[in-house]
């Protein structure tokens, strides 16, 4: 029988919380920060978390080549134009932009953002002001942002542009957006489907976030609905050779803006297209509390995995002489440790960070 009693044989009564998060956040502190911290855990992976990660609201990454309708988007969901935000056929958004609730209009930037503790981007000042300078966050009062907060991203550049270099680690950013928000949509063109060498890494660096990730085919409506087909399964056949998941990603086929469809032969399917992305991101307040604990559980599992490594490598390494060169022969043989502790734990394959990037 399950029993609340402790070792003294008194009763332990079960800690109550007024919210999930408040739970999560407590969680945090007591049991999990202290083993990050002293593992070097936010070195190696990711920044401490707090407060504001666990109470602000549920938070919509947009990322997609230049010129696929990101910008348009977030206006066509808002049903109004927002702060900062230019549309182009050419690259316009050079900057991450946060689109938030507030009750005045207007832009903040960047260093003002990673200084405010009740916004969820402070650890976003290890980036520096490369990025910084780039990271502006739109307020305006909106009913729809009262219950979710937009990223738009800037576009991804393809060709001889993505030679050029932004000043900061773009993929890495990314990254961190993808470890906090809840919902990740990936828009494409129907026009060009080709995904540059940095969609590509921007893609990978979104792996393990496949369980957020949705897809919008937009401005469908230009194109015959032979041609939509064609386009749709080119689309998802080079989205299996980047995304190695069992489950085929959610594809929503459409044009996202307010104006007229220019080929009206597939109207109602795209407004039943419309209508789901709508639901599924409606929604995701709702659903804001299980993903912050399957987050946080992600983190933990992550988090035991580090602490066995560091462990296993501090034990290995002598107390005197050579150390430097046993360091060069532990990084260089770190997947015999991995495995080592994979079989010593019983711990999935699945749990361990990726090699390169520990070593």
């Amino acid at each position: 029988m399950f029993s609340w009693a402790n070792k003294d044989g008194k009763k332990k009564d079960p800690e109550l919380f007024q919210t999930v998060s408040d739970g999560l956040k407590r969680l945090y502190k007591q049991k999990l920060f202290p083993l990050e911290d002293a593992y070097r855990f936010h070195d190696f992976h990711s920044p401490a978390l707090e407060d504001a990660d666990f109470d602000n609201k549920p938070m919509v990454l947009l990322v997609g080549q230049y010129s696929t309708g990101k910008t348009t988007f977030i206006r066509h969901l808002m049903e109004q134009d927002f702060p900062g935000m230019r549309i182009g056929p050419e690259p316009t958004t050079d900057s991450f932009i946060a689109v938030m609730y507030g009750e005045q209009e207007g832009l903040v930037p960047g260093n003002a953002l990673v200084v405010d503790p009740k916004k969820p981007f402070r650890k976003l000042n290890a980036f520096g002001n490369a990025f910084l300078n780039r990271f502006v966050c739109a307020q305006m009062p909106n009913p729809v942002l009262d219950s979710i907060s937009i990223i738009d991203t800037p576009g991804i550049l393809s060709g001889e542009k993505q030679r050029i270099s932004r000043g900061y680690d773009f993929a890495a950013v990314l990254e961190w957006f993808a470890e906090r928000v809840d919902r990740i949509i990936l828009l494409f063109d129907a026009h060009k489907l080709d995904i540059s060498d940095e969609f590509s890494e921007v893609i990978r660096a979104l792996k393990n976030h496949e369980d957020k990730m949705r897809v919008v085919l937009n401005k469908a409506d230009q194109i015959g609905t032979q041609q939509l087909m064609r386009v749709y399964g080119a689309l998802m056949w080079s989205l299996g050779k980047i995304v190695n998941t069992p489950e085929v990603i959610r594809v929503y086929i459409g044009s996202f803006w307010a104006q007229p469809l220019l080929v009206a032969d597939n109207r109602k399917l795209f407004e039943a297209e419309e209508q789901d992305l709508f639901r599924d991101i409606q929604g995701l307040p709702r659903n804001a509390a299980l993903r912050k604990l399957n987050d946080l559980i992600k983190r933990a599992r992550l988090a035991k995995v580090h602490a066995y490594i560091i462990s296993a490598l501090k034990k290995e390494m002598p107390n005197m002489f050579g150390k430097e060169n046993k360091k060069k022969e532990l990084i260089a043989n770190l997947g015999e440790i991995y495995t080592k502790i994979e079989k010593e734990h019983q711990i999935s394959p699945g749990d361990f960070p990726k090699l390169a990037k520990m070593q």
